[in-house]
């Protein structure tokens, strides 16, 4: 595969694969669900994050998938709305 180098912001409407080499200068935005919306963790594949908006029994969170379940980053639970 090709090394491409881009000076300005990229966008893909279908998704990213592959290892980020190098740093990651700015912000990085990851997709927002409610524990309701969230894809299926399985389906989303372990070491995917998201911003679970009541994903901290009602509170915001961010949450991985461990392959199986999303889980809270702040405690390993699994997510919840309550």
């Amino acid at each position: 595969m090709a090394t491409t180098t881009f000076s300005g912001p990229v966008v893909s409407t279908n998704g990213f694969t592959g290892d980020v080499t190098g740093d990651v200068v700015g912000a990085v935005k990851v997709p927002t669900y409610t524990v309701a919306t969230a894809p299926s963790a399985a389906t989303a594949g372990a070491g995917t994050v998201v911003y679970v908006s009541d994903g901290a029994a009602g509170s915001v969170i961010l949450a991985f998938s461990d392959g199986t379940n999303w889980k809270r980053s702040d405690t390993g639970g699994t997510i919840s709305a309550s």
